[in-house]
């Protein structure tokens, strides 16, 4: 809202009760109508409701639409080519370079536009650890991200803590503002624009939430590996015994799923750092995917989705009687839930975990012919880490549609990662190696033939296999070798039909399943190639040999 209208807004009285003395004026912020600092989810939700934003359902959950954009948009993202940073920066699809005029030129722009608008902030932290943990602010437009980032941050925990807070890093989000490609050198009127000189990432003709949490993770894969932390793109549990797994994943892979599991506490469901005292959650939440979940099958995610405080992304909801479907995909398949931690009953309150005794890298082949399971050495982890493949399904980028697409993505989060895959890869050895962890690949994606033709594979018989692996009751079962990639696939597991563990047999024709198995090695190899240049020869040579 700006100031012509003249209203008073349901918050406005308690806009600066949490003030921080650093105020906006240090972003160059003037001349504004309304700042509402860091307020409460309660306040928020008035906020939101007063101002049209969204609705609230019917068990407490905010439903909110978030435009044209309904998933990242992943070729709009620029990086600021500096003199600091340019030679550690992994240019090229994902990092484009951006001029540090132009982006001197789109800050001055954006300033000028929230000139005379309201805006709220938030003042909080990414990384749990305080050792590793960053001060943040995101500034924005839209009173729904400001709860958005309270759900998804670490929160100071006193009045005095917010009014003593300066970030280290900032996030300006404007929707409203739309990018003018010949003036700001875009490709189209969206543009996600980060400078790590300036400290500032710019947010403009995009609303979706997703935008805002990966911009900071994008900011944690630059700074961590300079102090030897690996940030990872995974989720996180710890047994019963203290034993912590990663479960590294592309969105759609059951990363999130998979993680919170009843048997297990979940330390969280997407970003870590891996330092010298274990794992820790870079967030404070969750940003899951929603769509036809079951509550048989994710019975911790759906109870989220009937709880005051969650924000429910592009989720169909009836008006009249405020019920949801997770069911219906009518705006997008990448409905999505933002919601606390701590909404998820067996979660570790510290999000923090000892060094893991598991690594699972998670794929979802649509082709049907990778194994449920594979037991992997430290050197095939990292090939397999490096490739990060997967089928991506419809929805979580701009341009992907409903058919689950083949796919590469380096570290299991490319468009994320600013160095070289190899940098990460490396520092990913060096804790395997230091800390003894088993290297696991789980397959969540077909059997029987492939997506159109076989059947997804149950989810009671992966986390069979999982839970296997997670106990060590899989490693005294019997192995075999699997002739194209190498690793080892057990000959059978109790729980888990014999078709499953061997998808040759469970093709109508086994010619054909090889002939498409060894398409997708050489997919892999190809791949694998612009990478080889930078990885050690057992890496290299753990690669499929067709």
């Amino acid at each position: 809202m700006n100031k012509i209208l003249d209203l008073k807004t349901p918050a406005m009285d308690q806009a600066e009760a949490l003030k921080s003395d650093y105020d906006l004026s240090n972003h160059g912020l003037t001349n504004l109508n309304t700042v509402y600092w860091n307020l409460p989810p309660e306040a928020l939700y008035e906020e939101i409701i007063f101002r049209g934003e969204g609705h609230i359902t019917r068990d407490g959950p905010v439903v909110v639409r978030s435009g044209r954009h309904t998933s990242r948009a992943a070729g709009d993202k620029y990086m600021v080519k500096e003199a600091s940073t340019e030679d550690e920066i992994w240019w090229g699809e994902y990092n484009r370079p951006y001029d540090p005029e132009v982006f001197k030129g789109l800050t001055d722009r954006i300033r000028a536009f929230v000139q005379g608008r309201d805006l709220f902030v938030q003042d909080c932290f990414v990384g749990v650890d305080p050792l590793h943990r960053m001060p943040i602010r995101i500034i924005t437009e839209y009173a729904w991200h400001s709860l958005f980032c309270q759900n998804m941050f670490v929160k100071p925990d006193s009045a005095e803590a917010y009014r003593h807070h300066v970030p280290e890093f900032t996030l300006i989000c404007v929707p409203s503002f739309h990018a003018d490609a010949e003036i700001d050198k875009t490709q189209s009127t969206t543009v996600i624009a980060l400078s790590f000189e300036n400290k500032l990432c710019l947010v403009g003709d995009t609303a979706y939430g997703g935008e805002i949490k990966k911009s900071i993770f994008t900011v944690m894969n630059y700074l961590m590996p300079r102090k030897g932390v690996l940030p990872m793109h995974c989720s996180a549990s710890m047994g019963q015994d203290g034993d912590v797994a990663l479960y590294f994943g592309l969105s759609g892979t059951g990363k999130t799923t998979l993680s919170a599991d009843l048997e297990r506490r979940l330390i969280g469901d997407d970003e870590h750092g891996w330092g010298d005292d274990g794992i820790f959650n870079f967030e404070n939440g969750c940003f899951a995917k929603v769509i036809r979940l079951s509550p048989e099958a994710e019975p911790q995610i759906y109870a989220t989705t009937r709880r005051y405080g969650t924000i429910l992304e592009n989720v169909i909801y009836n008006p009249v009687t405020r019920e949801i479907d997770l069911d219906d995909a009518a705006i997008t398949q990448n409905t999505r839930g933002s919601y606390p931690l701590e909404f998820i009953d067996n979660a570790v309150p510290e999000k923090m975990g000892g060094h893991p005794k598991n690594i699972i890298l998670l794929m979802c082949d649509a082709r049907g012919v990778m194994p449920p399971i594979a037991r992997l050495t430290p050197a095939q982890a990292l090939y397999h880490f490096i490739s990060g493949y997967t089928s991506k399904v419809g929805g979580t980028e701009a341009g992907v549609g409903d058919d689950p697409a083949l796919t590469f993505s380096a570290c299991f989060g490319a468009p994320f990662m600013v160095h070289h895959p190899a940098v990460y890869a490396d520092l990913l050895r060096e804790k395997i190696v230091r800390y003894d962890v088993n290297c696991w690949l789980l397959n969540t994606g077909w059997v029987g033939g492939p997506f159109g033709v076989g059947q997804r594979i149950s989810i009671k018989y992966t986390r069979t296999l999982l839970n296997a692996a997670l106990s060590g009751a899989l490693n005294d079962m019997t192995f075999y070798k699997d002739p194209l990639f190498g690793f080892e696939v057990p000959e059978q597991c109790p729980g888990v039909p014999d078709d499953v563990l061997h998808p040759a047999a469970s093709w109508p024709s086994e010619d054909q399943y090889w002939d498409r198995y060894r398409q997708l090695a050489q997919r892999f190899i190809e791949n694998f190639e612009k990478y080889a240049s930078h990885c050690a020869s057992d890496v290299c040579e753990a690669g499929p040999k067709p």
